[in-house]
């Protein structure tokens, strides 16, 4: 087997490479360069276990980054244990050709409690007192708190929410390499998540893109000469591409005037009783599961969204079959998104009374993605103030609210999930110099990369 690392270059696209990105480009221009069409929906989740399972959501499940659990009646996002992906893996196939095959995982998602051999992933601490702690958690344990003896603690906060920005690529790339030197496993999986802030924040036409294109490029240019100086094989990766949006559609506001919703107050604010509600929307950028507790309305709420702008597919049971996406965990029906708009998981029509939560970067509460966490609140006069008073309470052991989030959606200008009209803002896959696979064909399906990552492990590519 041949020691290969693959570089998740978050949100690259054909259309991003260029003079921006110099190292990318040559790196290209020596190898082969293959465009991905995107897993359905395009999203982290479904994305990457389409990549490592070499299956759709219909058999491995990983319908969304998120999804309502009808036994629990309640909506999970951002969940991480690898037992949620129910197909086998990658590494495990490999593992069973070769025992002395070894597989570090570094940020990529579902990354707890798997047969992976080296991993570390975002994991925050919950004290009973109701503080948030960040960390990360590792596989083995003492992983963790050796690399942050190292190379110092992660920047969680550059991670996401409205500081996001290149410090976290680069602690990322720093473990992947420290892991590297000291363990030398046969597959690396890197992500690198930096270009996935700006392009929602500003939208992948905005002048600022070439700074970060320029920022991602130096971390990526750094790994690759660090891997083959160490003659580790080298492909880049990405998820889907992020294209320029302007209109977001509030689902569960529709359903709310139709009476479906069930709003429970709780302390004088709103929160959506997803249990007793007849339908609700669970956003996830371009794509929205549609779960229905009362069938009598299905054909209601299909005519409703049919008619919503914005709104370009609405998915039912054949139509979900088709595409992969045929799971207990889908909703019964799927809605997709025009190539201008995005869904909002926003279901109140009072801000005053919206949940607590929603002003703040909160991603497990949220029955949704909700990419204005990326912002700052503008109508606070000195933002600054605020969070230096949030730190001061918690360093005196007093309970605190960070609620600096917006709640306004027009802020976001880049979005993913739906499959894009343009093939250039496809994910790519970029493989070493001298590959011959797929000759004559310029487009792999997400599941295809599966089947190629094995063969950069077994050295068929060449």
């Amino acid at each position: 087997m041949k020691r290969t690392a693959v570089i998740n270059v978050v949100g690259l696209t054909d259309a991003l490479i260029g003079d921006h990105t110099p190292a990318i480009r040559d790196f290209a221009a020596k190898g082969c360069q293959l465009s991905i069409e995107p897993a359905f929906p395009a999203v982290t989740c479904t994305a990457q276990s389409n990549y490592l399972t070499g299956v759709k959501p219909n058999y491995h499940g990983i319908v969304g980054n998120g999804w309502y659990d009808r036994d629990y009646s309640e909506v999970h996002f951002w969940k991480q244990s690898n037992h949620l992906v129910s197909a086998p893996k990658l590494w495990d196939e490999l593992k069973q050709c070769d025992s002395s095959f070894t597989c570090a995982k570094l940020f990529w998602w579902y990354n707890m409690y798997s047969t992976i051999d080296y991993s570390i992933t975002p994991r925050p601490m919950y004290p009973a007192d109701g503080r948030k702690v960040f960390d990360i958690y590792s596989s083995p344990l003492s992983l963790g708190s050796e690399i942050k003896k190292d190379i110092g603690d992660f920047p969680f906060s550059s991670f996401w929410g409205p500081n996001a920005g290149i410090k976290s690529s680069e602690w990322i790339a720093a473990s992947a390499k420290w892991v590297d030197d000291r363990h030398a496993p046969t597959l690396s999986l890197v992500y690198l998540p930096h270009l996935d802030y700006n392009l929602q924040r500003l939208g992948p036409d905005a002048p600022e893109i070439a700074k970060d294109l320029l920022a991602i490029d130096g971390v990526v240019s750094d790994l690759i000469d660090y891997y083959t100086n160490r003659s580790v094989r080298v492909c880049l990766l990405s998820e889907y591409g992020i294209t320029t949006v302007n209109h977001p559609v509030h689902l569960n506001r529709l359903f709310r005037e139709k009476g479906w919703i069930r709003i429970k107050d709780e302390l004088g604010l709103e929160h959506l009783d997803c249990g007793a509600s007849k339908a609700f929307a669970v956003a996830d950028h371009q794509v929205a599961h549609i779960y229905i507790n009362d069938q009598s309305i299905l054909n209601d709420v299909r005519k409703l969204l049919e008619g919503t702008e914005g709104i370009e597919n609405v998915l039912n049971s054949s139509d979900k079959k088709c595409l992969g996406i045929d799971h207990l965990r889908s909703g019964d029906l799927i809605a997709s998104a025009d190539k201008n708009s995005w869904f909002t998981y926003y279901y109140w029509l009072d801000d005053k009374i919206a949940p607590d939560f929603a002003r703040c970067v909160d991603i497990h509460r949220k029955m949704g993605f909700d990419p204005v966490e990326l912002f700052v609140n503008p109508r606070l006069s000195i933002p600054e103030l605020k969070i230096l008073k949030f730190l001061l309470k918690k360093s005196l052991g007093f309970r605190a609210l960070l609620d600096i989030i917006p709640l306004d959606a027009s802020l976001v200008k880049g979005s993913h999930g739906r499959i894009p009209s343009d093939q250039n803002d496809y994910p790519v896959l970029i493989l070493p110099k001298q590959c011959n696979i797929h000759e004559n064909k310029d487009t792999l399906k997400s599941t295809d990369v599966f089947g190629v990552l094995k063969q950069m492990v077994y050295g068929t590519i060449s």
